[in-house]
């Protein structure tokens, strides 16, 4: 596939290659926003960029667009692809751009290029009569997109503002053949099988309330998989010398203000006033954690110091934004610092990465890692930043863990490795993160006392795992479909008397699985059977025990595993090994 970059050039990309897609999917931007003049001339384009899977394109129709008119679009867009336009680069003055645009009436475009340097070299793109304002790159033709689908609709702020105009944003998704865009067709129906939202409604884990948006609820089943989580985390942070510690959640504005985050962070915290002072609640755990370290003198034997923190954060998310558990207002952030000395550093962020590497591996998560660098709203010298992001780079290096960079999203305090791990359906979620910090103990002046006796600034290491709790949920119900392994089922065992006469017997296997640890439930309700195998069939419990006259009489169960179906009888004392001896082999 023949790319045509920036500067006219023309290279060789697959669109297995990132270049190579994100110029497919750039492309197809410019078709789709093509499409649209052609049919709705009076329609203004916004902007239209490539994303992680597929592109959008932001629209002034100035009038209320729905859905109804993709086939009319999508036909004008299979149109343009069989025209094979080539896509021709040039640029100009700026002079020259504004009067390009204010020609074709794109007033979104003019405001753009206003905005740029006077002296700009400003880049634009044609494919037949239309003309994009874009630095690319793009394909060399349209007729190398072959197959494409606009996906759904939803409004958005020119810019991101909320006081500028809502536009209306059209998704869509294309590759080079038919049976990549059948392939993914069937992983989106799929992922929409597999909704946490409607599958953690339907399994009783949580809800979502209107009185509370981006605030969920977590029903008794949803609290006993949260625990479960949190209790593997407690664990194995344990046993990796983490001590756990939890800090308010309102906290007073000085210390954010010290933090960095009242100047840097604001817009997502909520405030409030108590005493006639400024508090907010806490977006994130650190600067709690550094009043911790800073509460008594601290000497360099103490170092590494690792303290841990599941923290109940709020963070001021844009409605539009909130999306069931994986993005909300409210979360308990896995949250853990290390304090350390400038020798430690390569250990300790190794000693994360195996940690952030078991984690992964027990959920039989792939991931691949970003290594995010310094952004443009950033506090500290440039000394300290080449420092810390050499420091990360030489620990991926001697874990020899590929890494690509993301230039530019580092943490306003410094930068970060993040992992992103991929679920059943191959869709990528960032949920670790390692985060190496020299700004934040210069702000608190923490301290410790070297071996020399003199004091010493440590280092920090923010660092999670899961992200938050309530993401990872989210993205274990859909990477398992419901269908959790037996250790993180809310209900391991669902026990179906075959009548009212046996719940008696029911009731005394549910005791003896109860003793061994077992979650275990009777459906004690005057059903059929073949209702209630149905019923437990649909909450996807890992084993169901059919119990009649048969098996009470013989101290038996009939047993069916979710997988592999009937088991067959066997004695209670016989389940009880089977289970345990799995449970054993599983993650906790």
């Amino acid at each position: 596939m023949k790319i045509k970059r920036k500067d006219g050039s023309i290279m060789e990309a697959g669109f297995e290659e990132e270049l190579g897609k994100r110029a497919f999917w750039h492309t197809s931007a410019h078709i789709l926003a093509q499409a649209v003049k052609r049919l709705y001339p009076g329609a203004k384009c916004a902007t239209g960029p490539a994303i992680a899977e597929g592109f959008y394109y932001d629209f002034d129709f100035g009038f209320r667009f729905s859905e109804e008119e993709f086939p009319k679009i999508e036909a004008e867009m299979k149109k343009i692809a069989g025209e094979n336009l080539q896509l021709r680069h040039f640029t100009a003055d700026r002079g020259k751009a504004i009067a390009l645009m204010e020609e074709r009436e794109e007033t979104y475009k003019v405001e753009i290029i206003n905005q740029l340097p006077e002296d700009a070299e400003i880049s634009f793109y044609q494919q037949g009569e239309y003309l994009e304002l874009c630095a690319g790159p793009h394909v060399a033709y349209t007729s190398a997109i072959r197959a494409f689908r606009l996906l759904s609709v939803a409004g958005a702020y020119w810019r991101g503002d909320e006081k500028n105009k809502m536009l209306t944003r059209i998704y869509g998704i294309s590759f080079p053949n038919a049976d990549m865009l059948a392939e993914y067709e069937n992983r989106l129906a799929e992922a929409k099988k597999r909704d946490h939202r409607r599958l953690g409604k339907e399994l009783g884990l949580f809800a979502l309330f209107d009185e509370g948006p981006g605030f969920p609820f977590f029903l008794p089943k949803g609290m006993v998989l949260k625990n479960l989580l949190i209790d593997y985390w407690r664990k194995l942070h344990a046993q990796e010398g983490y001590v756990e510690i939890s800090t308010p959640i309102l906290l007073n504005r000085r210390l954010w203000e010290t933090s960095g985050h009242w100047e840097h962070y604001r817009d997502k915290m909520y405030t409030t006033v108590i005493d006639g002072a400024d508090f907010a609640i806490k977006p994130m755990s650190c600067p709690g954690g550094m009043l911790v370290y800073n509460m008594e003198p601290r000497s360099y034997r103490e170092l590494p110091m690792r303290i841990s923190e599941l923290g109940l954060i709020h963070r001021n998310e844009k409605s539009g934004t909130l999306h069931g558990l994986m993005r909300v207002r409210c979360c308990t952030q896995d949250d853990a610092h290390i304090f350390m000395m400038p020798d430690q550093i390569q250990d300790e962020i190794k000693g994360v990465i195996r940690l952030i590497d078991e984690v992964y591996s027990a959920f039989g998560f792939r991931y691949h890692v970003e290594l995010s660098t310094r952004p443009e709203n950033s506090i500290g010298s440039d000394e300290e930043w080449e420092m810390a992001t050499e420091g990360l780079i030489r620990a991926l290096k001697e874990l020899q863990l590929p890494y690509v960079i993301n230039e530019g999203d580092g943490a306003f305090y410094g930068p970060k490795i993040d992992f992103h791990l991929e679920d059943s359906l191959r869709r990528t979620w960032q949920c670790g993160t390692i985060q190496l910090d020299f700004q934040l103990p210069q702000r608190f002046m923490a301290a410790y006392t070297g071996e020399d006796g003199k004091q010493h600034r440590p280092i920090m290491i923010h660092r999670v795992v899961f992200g938050s709790i309530e993401r990872f949920m989210g993205i274990l119900i859909e990477h398992f479909a419901g269908k959790f392994p037996l250790w993180l089922s809310p209900v391991q065992v669902k026990i179906l008397p075959v009548s009212d006469k046996f719940i008696d017997y029911a009731k005394e296997v549910e005791l003896s699985l109860k003793k061994e640890g077992f979650r275990c439930e009777t459906d004690e309700r005057a059903e059929k059977i073949g209702y209630k195998i149905r019923e437990a069939q649909l909450e996807k419990a890992p084993y169901m025990l059919i119990v009649g006259g048969k098996e009470a009489a013989a101290g038996s169960v009939s047993v069916r595993k979710r997988e592999e179906g009937d088991l067959g009888s066997m004695p209670v004392s016989r389940l009880v090994e089977m289970l345990c001896r799995e449970a054993k082999n599983s993650l906790c």
